[in-house]
């Protein structure tokens, strides 16, 4: 089975106890995606706290969600501080079954332009199955600029780019995208995140949604991304009004990770501390909020 690259792709957070992935609720988490008909499952992606993680941990989890996924393409992030690391994650991610490969340029010191390209070349001749330039600089803190983009794109393997769609601003990320998805080969699927943008970005060209808010409510989700497709301006308006309490809970806490899980806790789709340490979930009276959101709006 080969993967194509479109519509919606799902990330769910890898819920933890006692300082151990909860194998059982992660299992839980995808099947929840595969029945609610996702495109794609990003398994083990920011939202699903990889860097967290051991490397043991993350092949078994790899191969959990594989074996949960069905007919579902499952992507896995093989970011690492150490290209040698990023290597065996990789071959692990391969052997278990994963369609493609999300790679993030991580590193303790600022990485140059020419140190990321050579992550992704050398990365680029280690695998047989797609890489998906994985631009994050709200996690990794580096910037692509548009001219190693380009070049990254060029590489045999690279088929998708995952572009923040609010960062530094929608505006600027949207003038971005319409700057560089013309200078692309035609294999590259434009991929988008920043899950309250999203829709506007697919409207304008992005093929496919990496949505963090999608792996916990996947079928409003998927109901966001097929009106966004549609170019259906009521649809998405009407979604985007459920959505938006908690997109910006998310941004009060400076990502999603922390709402999501807190949410999920509430769902019971995760125990108390689903989240790695040192990272806390969110105030009391947020969570109150958020129980009364859910409980309102029942976004799943």
């Amino acid at each position: 089975m080969s993967i194509s690259f479109h519509g919606l792709s799902a990330f769910p957070i890898t819920p933890m106890q006692q300082d151990k992935p909860d194998e059982a609720r992660f299992a839980a988490l995808i099947t929840r995606l595969v029945e609610a008909k996702v495109d794609s499952i990003g398994a083990l992606g920011s939202t699903g706290s990889y860097a967290f993680l051991t490397h043991t941990e993350r092949e078994k989890l790899t191969r959990l969600a594989v074996s949960h996924a069905g007919s579902i393409p499952v992507l896995v992030s093989i970011g690492a501080i150490h290209l040698r690391d990023t290597l065996l994650l990789a071959e692990d991610a391969q052997k278990a079954g994963a369609k493609a490969l999300l790679l993030p340029p991580m590193s303790y010191f600022p990485l140059r332009d020419e140190e990321v390209f050579t992550l992704y070349e050398t990365v680029n001749r280690h695998v047989s199955v797609p890489l998906i330039v994985y631009d994050t600089p709200g996690t990794t803190q580096f910037h692509f600029s548009d001219a190693l983009m380009q070049h990254i794109c060029e590489l045999s393997h690279v088929r998708s780019i995952k572009l923040p769609s609010g960062s530094p601003t929608a505006e600027e990320a949207a003038a971005r995208m319409a700057r560089l998805l013309p200078t692309l080969p035609e294999s590259i699927t434009p991929g988008i995140s920043g899950d309250p943008t999203a829709a506007q970005a697919l409207i304008h060209g992005a093929r496919i949604w990496y949505s963090e808010w999608g792996g916990l409510f996947p079928r409003l989700a998927r109901h966001l991304t097929d009106a966004a497709l549609a170019k259906n301006e009521a649809e998405i308006t009407r979604i985007e009004a459920i959505f938006a309490p908690f997109w910006a809970m998310s941004a009060r806490y400076n990502g999603s990770l922390r709402v999501i899980a807190s949410a999920a806790e509430i769902m019971n789709l995760a125990g108390p501390g689903a989240l790695p340490r040192p990272l806390q979930g969110i105030s009391q009276d947020d969570y109150g909020q958020l129980a009364a959101l859910i409980h309102t709006h029942q976004p799943a």
